[in-house]
């Protein structure tokens, strides 16, 4: 070959084993094809430079060049179209957020929401990159009003990458992107968010920055939120946010006007045990929780103790009537004070005669429920207080449900005091558990923050016949009793009062006490009947009137009538009775 040949040199080719193709028969069929498809592109290139049409070659190689293009394409469409469509929330999505919570919203029974996840952002400053740190940390304060004053220095004088504050919001994340400082960026996070602020705080409870539980709702049912949000699914709590609202706002109004220490309500569905308002004041912003005070982080409903007063009369008579040991005629003797040992027991409203049981009740009679306590025994009575929730816990899912104070004795005294609500330190919730017992036919069920309940049979704790009975009694106190401010049109409201000095310094301090009522509607009907309970409690109030009667029956009354449209309770009017004549 002459050196001025213009084609260059190139080895022979080896003689091809098989038709001048690679064998590739014990290769996979996809790579035989793709081997294939190269050798029939590259022989094309060969055929066109041997045939001289270079014009071939390039519409070759542009056929090739599309196609790539078309696969790649294509498969970039599927792999968006799969990100939208199959992956579940919670799952590629959050995990792309750093920090995800991966929790389901919360909502109230009726798929309102009650918390959801929103991206914040974290703040953070590389000072190596800050041109001028001094009018950094001022545009960045501008910017960011509530922002560390001492983090956000420090970290702009140190030497490396520090997160300056967590939590942005985007339009706090736009405040300062809009300042176009060198060395500021941010990382997304995903944090729990409260929308209602205040409102069901203490029962939604909070999530902290990990995606945990720590209060509440938000803990007791921390596992079953998030495989929840696992399956893009929302959680539904038991509340009615339309009864939470005028809960909250009933309690807080009588609360502030009467200069209370604290207050706290609850209405419950009698069938099921589903808690549909729990308030407890004064409450704080969820989304604020760590600057909540001790005070106001307290759920008083499920953690605060109280020895209850007169409501105790309600279980007194019940085990009294349960047990044979008196009916509604039974005559007691309250015409003078009750003498156990050296302690005299009289009555707030003394009648100074003999009185019928139903009496005792309407009038609130510390003698005649004393005697019946006296009479009943020991084991008797610590039976019906055991059987009725008020010497453990209340069941619910809520961890901070607490034990009561309880007597270390059951001695004569003692149980004179029960009697009427002395001697036993309990909490609404348990309050509210056992009322619901007696009301809905006699049977004890777990409270529940579970929409539908926890589907529990429960426990019987009186005959239906004694829980009839107590609901015609407290009819009867809220028609001719000490309950009248409690009545709402229609809706045949039935409760009993509660008042009680506290305990100041071991003695009984008359200016600092609590009223509270207890609550059923409506009271009448067929054991069948759906009935809501309804229990407030006002925790010393310093203007106004202490009683339970005066200060928390309105409240009841109140509650009932705006929430009755709401669950579907017919009013009716009440027929005029005689004097005397029990529902």
């Amino acid at each position: 070959m002459s050196v001025h040949d213009h084609r260059a040199w190139r080895p022979a080719p080896a003689a091809p084993r098989s038709g001048g193709r690679p064998l590739t028969s014990t290769v996979s069929p996809w790579l035989r094809w793709a081997t294939e498809a190269v050798w029939f592109v590259e022989h094309a290139f060969e055929r066109a430079r041997a045939d001289a049409r270079p014009e071939e070659d390039t519409r070759v190689r542009i056929f090739v060049i599309q196609i790539a293009f078309s696969v790649v394409f294509g498969l970039l469409v599927l792999g968006a179209a799969h990100a939208a469509l199959m992956t579940p929330r919670g799952g590629t999505g959050a995990a792309a957020v750093s920090g995800a919570l991966q929790r389901a919203d919360l909502t109230d029974r009726n798929g309102q929401l009650l918390a959801t996840n929103i991206t914040h952002y974290g703040l953070y400053i590389d000072p190596t990159e800050i041109w001028d740190r001094e009018a950094a940390l001022r545009g960045i304060r501008r910017a960011l009003p509530d922002v560390p004053v001492s983090r956000l220095r420090r970290v702009l004088n140190g030497e490396r990458r520090l997160i300056v504050v967590p939590g942005l919001t985007p339009a706090e994340r736009q405040a300062v992107h809009a300042l176009a400082l060198g060395g500021v960026s941010f990382e997304p996070e995903d944090r729990r968010v409260y929308p209602l602020n205040r409102s069901g705080a203490h029962v939604i409870g909070v999530a902290d920055t990990g995606g945990k539980g720590i209060s509440g709702a938000e803990l007791a049912f921390n596992d079953e939120i998030r495989a929840a949000g696992a399956e893009a699914r929302d959680f539904a709590l038991s509340i009615d946010l339309r009864v939470q609202g005028v809960l909250e706002n009933e309690l807080a109004a009588t609360a502030t006007e009467a200069g209370a220490k604290g207050a706290v309500g609850v209405v419950a569905d009698a069938r099921t045990g589903e808690i549909l308002g729990m308030a407890s004041w004064p409450a704080y912003d969820a989304n604020r929780r760590g600057s909540a005070s001790d005070d106001a982080a307290l759920n008083r409903v499920t953690s605060a103790h109280y020895e209850m007063g007169s409501v105790f009369k309600t279980f007194t008579v019940a085990a009294a009537l349960d047990t044979g040991l008196a009916d509604l005629d039974t005559m007691i003797d309250a015409s003078e004070a009750y003498m156990i040992g050296n302690r005299r027991i009289s009555d707030f409203h003394a009648t100074n005669k003999v009185l019928s049981l139903e009496e005792v009740y309407l009038h609130s009679s510390n003698i005649g429920t004393s005697r019946l306590a006296v009479e009943m025994g020991a084991d008797t009575l610590r039976h019906y207080f055991e059987t009725l929730g008020l010497l453990d816990a209340a069941p619910i899912e809520l961890k901070e449900s607490a034990r009561p104070r309880r007597p270390r004795d059951w001695s004569d005294s003692t149980r004179a005091s029960l009697s009427f609500g002395y001697g036993i330190m309990i909490t609404p919730l348990q309050m509210t558990a056992a009322t619901v017992a007696l009301v809905n036919g006699g049977i004890y069920r777990p409270m529940s923050l579970r929409r539908g309940g926890t589907g529990e049979e429960g426990r019987r704790v009186v005959s239906p016949e004694t829980s009839s009975a107590m609901r015609e009694l407290m009819r009867a106190n809220v028609l001719r009793g000490s309950g009248g401010q409690a009545d709402a049109a229609g809706l045949r409201v039935g409760g009993k009062t509660g008042s009680a000095n506290k305990l100041v310094d071991g003695r009984y301090d008359p200016s600092r006490g609590i009223g509270s009522f207890a609550a059923v509607f409506p009271a009448d009907g067929p054991e069948t009947t759906q009935r809501y309970v309804v229990f407030v409690l006002i925790d010393e109030p310093s203007q106004g009137s202490r009683l339970g009667g005066a200060i928390a029956a309105p409240v009841v009354g109140r509650v009932a009538d705006r929430i009755a449209g709401f669950l579907g309770v017919q009013r009716r009017v009440d027929p005029v009775l005689p004097t005397g004549v029990v529902r």
